[in-house]
């Protein structure tokens, strides 16, 4: 059996490393855990599991489209959002084609245009923000898709409205431009884009949203894109029936309903980035002003190592050395409790390694 080159070239995804009884702060879940409503829903329909799911996901459609006041027909359910940009290669990544991305960003981006074939140009981040100019140069007669993060994965860092739409009219009709905002949700700042609002203006643009976060349903995988209808019924041609279980598709339009967990997991995750980002301060150490509910910051250390020694102590986080950001490390926000264990752990940690001890 020969394999296909540029699956052999594939590296796999690396989760944030886990350990027994440890805080876990290494991959931007919600710390107060899955939405009650969701729970409930679960408990419920857990006696209907030996049924086939809506393979059209009918009724979390419409809820979101109700959400977003668009078209049930522009929304298209996916197994994480992760899914959907595998399912956007397939569809428009044409043979030999390339995809544009930020240097350090989601891996996901670059798998998913590997897996069809093609080639990933990457543009170094410009001030932990994706360079939107430089991604507008990097593009020919051979890219196909562009991947942009809005807040970015790793960094927090996020680009506006009319950046955004500028670009947008910019970039070549025949070039798809994918706005992964998986953490949309913790926003705070004024202009951050309202893309679903330039889906009036740009065939080319979708949006991709997930559950995973702020709704706390990331073990249940449920993702979305908004876009225009043509693309979506296109990119529908590549779905697998049945791609989203039952039981995931009940509890994420549960989850649309609880406003009230919403608002509380948005509450302290801006509690929580104020206390860190004064901390961090505190200690002297660089980090980039988030929008997202993590924090990415530069430890001054071999973030592999202060990664190890910060587990041992009782919190794991994400060392950033396959971002290309050897001595930067990410952290969850999480709870006031977590986020405090987190500074006493990396202030041991750091004076420890500084000392060379």
């Amino acid at each position: 059996m020969k394999v296909r080159p540029s699956v052999a070239s594939m590296q796999p995804y690396i989760p944030g490393e886990l350990k027994p009884g440890a805080v876990k702060l290494a991959s931007n879940e919600n710390p107060f855990g899955p939405s009650p409503r969701a729970m409930e829903t679960l408990r419920r329909d857990a006696q209907a599991v030996h049924l086939y799911p809506d393979q059209h996901a009918h009724r979390l459609r419409e809820k979101i489209a109700h959400a977003y006041s668009v078209s049930e027909n522009q929304i298209l359910i996916g197994n994480g959002s992760d899914e959907l940009m595998v399912m956007i290669a397939g569809t428009y990544l044409q043979h030999g084609g390339t995809s544009v991305t930020a240097a350090s960003t989601f891996s996901t981006y670059t798998f998913a245009t590997l897996l069809y074939g093609g080639h990933t140009t990457t543009v170094p981040l410009k001030e932990g923000r994706f360079d939107l100019g430089g991604i507008l140069d990097a593009t020919d007669d051979r890219t196909d898709l562009i991947f942009v993060c809005n807040p970015n994965n790793p960094t927090g860092t996020y680009v506006g409205h009319e950046e955004l739409r500028t670009f947008l009219a910019a970039v070549p009709e025949h070039i798809l431009v994918v706005v992964d905002e998986a953490y949309a949700e913790f926003v705070t700042a004024g202009d951050f884009p309202r893309t679903v609002e330039l889906l009036d203006q740009f065939e080319h643009l979708i949006v991709l949203r997930t559950f995973s976060k702020i709704y706390g349903l990331a073990g249940m995988r449920v993702g979305y894109a908004i876009g225009r209808e043509p693309v979506i019924t296109d990119i529908g041609r590549v779905k697998q029936p049945f791609n989203v279980g039952l039981l995931a598709q009940a509890a994420a339009a549960a989850a649309l309903d609880d406003g009230e967990f919403v608002d509380a997991a948005i509450q302290n995750n801006n509690e929580g980035r104020d206390f860190l980002c004064g901390e961090l301060d505190r200690l002297a150490l660089r980090y980039f002003p988030t929008q997202a509910n993590f924090i990415c910051f530069d430890s001054g250390v071999e973030a592999a190592a202060l990664f190890r020694r910060i587990m041992e102590l009782g919190v794991t986080i994400r060392p950033l050395a396959s971002f290309g950001m050897p001595t930067w490390v990410r952290v969850t926000i999480g709870t006031p409790e977590q986020n405090r264990l987190f500074v006493e752990c990396l202030e041991t940690a750091l004076n420890e390694l500084r000392s060379g001890g």
